[in-house]
């Protein structure tokens, strides 16, 4: 194999950046060739670097936003509640209420048939007596 093929098989392989040509027949400086190595190695870990805090950065502003969303729907959902339980309070009053007037006016209806009755059975007692001696009068 040669070292063009092995380059290309590396895990974290970047297409754009080229290995570098080693010149035929020329003194080769590994040094130079170690030292771009290490140049693209930095600027590629850089890069990922300022990608994670980038993914990072906003990954806590959504978090962030989340949270202060749900505070802020329990906060809705309490004061419906709030309201929820009081209009069933005022309802339940008002039924009591209205419970309590009927009772009261079918006590009332209830007293005034009694005294009409009392009052009939009075009148049918007296007249019945007039009557009676009416004709024995007669």
């Amino acid at each position: 194999m040669s070292d063009t093929e092995e380059t290309t098989h590396e895990p974290g392989f970047v297409p754009g950046l080229a290995p570098p040509k080693i010149p035929d027949g020329e003194i080769v400086d590994f040094d130079d060739i170690h030292r771009k190595r290490m140049e693209k190695d930095l600027i590629e870990l850089q890069s990922l670097i300022e990608s994670h805090f980038e993914k990072r950065k906003k990954e806590e502003e959504e978090l962030i936003s989340l949270t202060d969303r749900i505070e802020k729907r329990r906060s809705e959902r309490a004061e419906q509640m709030k309201i929820r339980a009081e209009r069933e309070r005022e309802r339940q009053n008002k039924q009591a209420e209205e419970k309590a007037r009927k009772e009261e006016e079918e006590a009332k209806k209830k007293a005034d048939d009694d005294a009409r009755k009392k009052m009939i059975l009075s009148n049918l007692t007296f007249t019945g007596y007039k009557k009676e001696k009416r004709r024995r009068r007669s």
